[in-house]
């Protein structure tokens, strides 16, 4: 007498469109344990929280970039003099540090390190060939809080890219070239094109073409469980009760990923701006700057992600300002050797990137969000590079700034220094507000940030 059910059986009558979890009643003996998102990333009146790292080369000019004195309502000048409207709504954080990326034994290759110790905490390998570095915090972060939206965070430049070769005194061009990593060994290169980034978030063509595209597919789309949930349930009262209540669950999983994909077009469709795709990579770097911003202002007023980073350039970038009369390179005047000229040339450049990012954060706060207050209000935006005084290129005492309220859960309007803390801490404190609350270390924290 054969007691198990026929595995080819089952699956013509519930559709071999999908795939099953394995059943002891047809032979297999795995269990499956579907898991429902948890409620993450969001505020306490039910908004998205949004979190974002904002990555810019080269450190500052200390005496150029730090409040006279700490407190509330700091006066912001000389770097920071564009914030100073916008300062209710940041804090500058003193006192944070990346000790991994302090060349010790390493030697040179401050620049590569500054930019993939930054939102990882952790020692790099220093080679061409064998890369080694550690999963950063957004990606950390989007491991849990991505399941929210359709894309679980998203990776932004404004540079150029090299993914291959040796680059920085030896050391691999991925670490120079990206702050996220989703493992040790895997890079996640961010778009520079802003045009491919808002194709992929929006789609390609017109408003009027993205939006008959977007109704064609529903028109298409029906339901894979629509077909299959008549015959799996004829099937439901011959399985064992063991096998019933896994394939319950796991048609409930299926249910749940296309309520989600669901959900995210239906956000899609109601937040797709009524413009046209931007141009590709603008030969002029502002314009290129800016409408990257507005992409990533784009992504989270959609709720397309609630994780991002933005790389605004790669630690070591030699690039010229000429647009603000600054012919030389970058890279080359921030080695000063207190030159004062030179120091009055890093200083404007340094200016220039905070302008860009203040532009932002002006847009994040005239753009309403769905429970009444902004943007601005309901994200945590880090702005900061992986070195700290360009011209030593020391990693302690960061230039660090978080912006946005957190949705009600930060203090911002003030400097705060923190002594000599990990940079590390502040990331685990921003996960937990998150929602992510299980991680009991990062990088190289001894433990939460307090006073944020």
């Amino acid at each position: 007498m054969k007691n198990q059910l026929d595995r080819r059986h089952f699956l013509r009558n519930v559709g071999a469109s999908i795939a099953l979890p394995s059943f002891v009643s047809l032979g297999g003996s795995k269990l499956f344990a579907a898991q429902s998102a948890a409620r993450l990333a969001t505020t306490a009146s039910g908004a998205p929280l949004r979190t974002a790292f904002v990555y810019f080369p080269n450190g500052s000019i200390p005496s150029q970039w730090w409040p006279a004195e700490t407190g509330d309502a700091p006066t912001l000048a000389g770097t920071l003099a564009p914030l100073e409207k916008m300062k209710q709504h940041l804090q500058v954080l003193g006192g944070l540090d990346q000790v991994n990326a302090e060349g010790d034994k390493d030697g040179a290759g401050d620049h590569a390190r500054g930019s993939s110790v930054f939102l990882t905490g952790v020692r790099l390998n220093k080679s061409a060939t064998d890369i080694q570095a550690g999963v950063s915090i957004d990606q950390a972060i989007a491991e849990k809080a991505g399941e929210q939206t359709l894309f679980p965070s998203l990776e932004m430049t404004c540079d150029e890219q090299r993914q291959s070769g040796s680059c920085d005194s030896g050391y691999a061009c991925a670490y120079q070239f990206n702050v996220s990593w989703k493992s040790p060994t895997q890079p996640m290169p961010p778009e520079p094109n802003p045009r491919l980034m808002f194709e992929r978030l929006f789609g390609s063509g017109s408003p009027a073409e993205r939006a008959a595209n977007l109704a064609r597919r529903r028109a298409d789309q029906q339901s894979i469980l629509d077909y299959v949930l008549g015959d799996a349930r004829k099937m439901h009262n011959r399985l064992a009760a063991r096998d019933r209540e896994k394939l319950d669950q796991y048609l409930n999983g299926v249910r749940e990923i296309e309520q989600r994909l669901e959900r995210a077009e239906r956000l899609s469709a109601t937040n797709v701006p009524q413009i046209d795709a931007p141009a590709g990579i603008s030969a002029d770097f502002a314009e290129h700057v800016s409408i990257t911003f507005d992409m990533l202002l784009l992504a989270f007023q959609s709720d397309l992600t609630r994780v991002s980073t933005l790389m605004l350039a790669h630690d070591g970038s030699n690039r010229s300002f000429d647009h603000i009369g600054i012919p030389e390179g970058h890279h080359d005047l921030s080695h000063h050797q207190n030159d004062a000229e030179r120091i009055e040339k890093i200083a404007r450049i340094d200016r220039w990137y905070v302008e860009q990012f203040a532009n932002f954060l002006d847009k994040l706060q005239n753009t309403p969000d769905i429970d009444g207050n902004s943007l601005l209000h309901n994200s945590m935006i880090v702005y900061g590079s992986g070195n700290a005084d360009g011209n030593r290129h020391t990693h302690s005492n960061l230039p660090i700034i978080l912006a946005g309220h957190g949705g009600g859960e930060l203090t911002p309007g003030r400097y705060q220094h923190h002594g000599s803390k990990p940079l590390c801490n502040l990331y685990l404190s921003l996960a937990d507000r998150m929602g992510v609350t299980d991680l009991q270390r990062f990088g190289d924290s001894t433990g939460r940030l307090g006073d944020v």
